[in-house]
């Protein structure tokens, strides 16, 4: 049991979570401190628990679909070949019952939020759910993916009020952004397999070098978008200090990759982006609680 339990973790990447989780709670504090709910302005415990387990589960469950998706191309794609499906190490039946599972756990931790939560929650799992067949028909799958991480924080934020403020939407665009300019990036290391099996992606459209080029565009947007966010919120200085360090961080992050050498795209795509939201959310939180509201 702990081999197969290691084995699922392994197939969903549950270290990963902590890409999007950040964002969510960043939503969660801007919200209550906006908003003075729940009492004294802060989230509750039980809150951050529920967004906690909401979130978790549906990665879980969109990374197992995505994988039950693309069974077929990770058996055939040398750098895929490994995965616990292609090799057989996990059933297919057993993927979809743990995607199953996932989803129940999702519907439940968003009745535990609020009614509005429940009542979306169907149309994040569409969301979720969709960008695993996006690679099929589109070269901007990388923006499918960042959508569906970057509903993260309007939907923490729901969870908080029961309800949504629209500058959420600017923090949900600088996610998806984010999310969708390291996706091309992890990209590039697919080109020719997306080339023989008929694949979409922005590397293989335009170049590797050129893609290179729309990440860093996509990148500076996320400054700019942040930059927008935390003026619309009239946020304290730590704010500002974070949204400085996120740069730093992505320059950092494209100064790792080259045209000619992906040999640090695994350190730029795993160690900094996982800096990023982590950094982010202290320094976001620092501004929660210094924020006069």
């Amino acid at each position: 049991m702990p081999g197969r339990i290691r084995t699922v973790l392994e197939m969903i990447k549950f270290e990963h979570s902590i890409f999007a989780l950040p964002f969510a709670l960043t939503g969660a504090l801007l919200a209550a401190r906006a908003t003075h709910q729940p009492p004294k302005g802060w989230p509750t415990l039980r809150q951050f628990f529920w967004i906690i387990v909401a979130m978790v589960a549906a990665r879980s469950a969109a990374m197992t679909m995505n994988r039950i998706a693309d069974v077929r191309f990770d058996k055939e794609n040398p750098r895929t070949q490994k995965r616990a499906l292609a090799t057989g190490a996990l059933s297919l039946s057993f993927a979809w019952l743990f995607t199953i599972v996932a989803v129940a756990v999702f519907f439940v931790a968003a009745r535990q939020l609020n009614v509005l939560a429940l009542k979306l929650a169907p149309l994040a799992i569409a969301i979720l759910f969709f960008y695993s067949f996006t690679k099929r028909f589109t070269n901007w799958s990388h923006l499918f993916l960042g959508f569906a991480l970057g509903i993260s924080p309007a939907a923490a934020w729901i969870a908080i009020t029961g309800s949504l403020d629209w500058r959420m939407l600017i923090l949900c665009a600088a996610v998806t952004m984010w999310v969708g300019g390291f996706d091309v990036l992890y990209a590039c290391q697919d080109v020719d397999y997306d080339q023989r099996a008929g694949l979409y992606s922005v590397p293989r459209r335009f170049g590797i070098a050129s893609a290179l080029l729309i990440a860093r565009i996509m990148h500076s947007g996320v400054v700019a978008l942040l930059a927008w966010l935390a003026y619309s919120f009239a946020l304290p200085w730590p704010a500002w200090a974070g949204i400085g360090v996120v740069a730093a961080l992505l320059g950092y992050e494209h100064s790792l990759v080259k045209p000619g050498d992906l040999s640090k795209l695994d350190a730029a795509f795993f160690a900094v982006n996982g800096y990023i939201s982590l950094l982010f959310l202290l320094f976001w939180g620092a501004a929660a609680a210094f924020w006069r509201v």
